[in-house]
């Protein structure tokens, strides 16, 4: 059976998630300046749960264009810190500031999703999640990056929960899918709704 699902994410863990979920879906990574249109929506002071929805909605958009008839899911995720969005660390010196001043306070995580069928945005979702992140040691956070820094690159907030990340942290509210960022109840409910998987 084709997948009528094209996951436009180069995200392995949106795609092990989809896949765990027993969810058929075929990739294909959109080339977006993700940074140019960040930088455009905070110029306009757009809100970060807007600057999440126009990232997925750009990159759902950009394959949708050309895989007429399949549903498109484009993703994205931003870090909401004491009234700032914060990116990808682009050094393990950058993490370990990042996670220095996050200890001991709360942030927020915002996963989008948005489905694109021929070239038309159909379905839209941003979940939420607060943490709190516990008051670590200068020692442990510096270590912490030291030896994951090749996989904590990759996540906004230099931390990934689904690994030693979890240490970090005192409690979460809200679902450990968005932590992930993928709003994945709410999209398999649609899926469903639409006949697209077995419910």
């Amino acid at each position: 059976m084709t997948a009528h699902i094209v996951l436009a994410s180069g995200s392995e863990i949106r795609a092990q998630l989809l896949r765990q979920a027993g969810i058929e879906f075929e990739t294909d990574v959109p080339r977006l300046d993700e940074q140019a249109i960040k930088s455009a929506l905070l110029a306009e002071e757009a809100l970060p749960r807007d600057v999440a929805d126009a990232l997925a909605e750009a990159k759902a958009r950009k394959i949708s264009g050309k895989r007429p008839g399949k549903l498109v899911l484009g993703c994205d995720q931003v870090l909401e810190f004491e009234g700032r969005l914060l990116s990808k660390p682009v050094s393990a010196d950058e993490a370990v500031a990042q996670l220095k001043e996050m200890r001991g306070k709360r942030h927020t995580l915002l996963s989008a999703a948005v489905i694109y069928r021929d070239g038309e945005p159909i379905w839209r979702h941003v979940g939420q999640v607060r943490l709190v992140m516990r008051k670590c040691t200068d020692t442990y956070l510096e270590d912490y990056a030291a030896r994951n820094w090749q996989s904590i690159r990759h996540a906004v907030g230099a931390y990934k929960l689904e690994e030693e990340g979890v240490r970090l942290f005192a409690s979460i509210d809200g679902s450990y899918f968005n932590v992930l960022g993928l709003p994945l109840m709410e999209l398999i409910s649609y899926l469903g709704l639409q006949g697209v998987i077995e419910q």
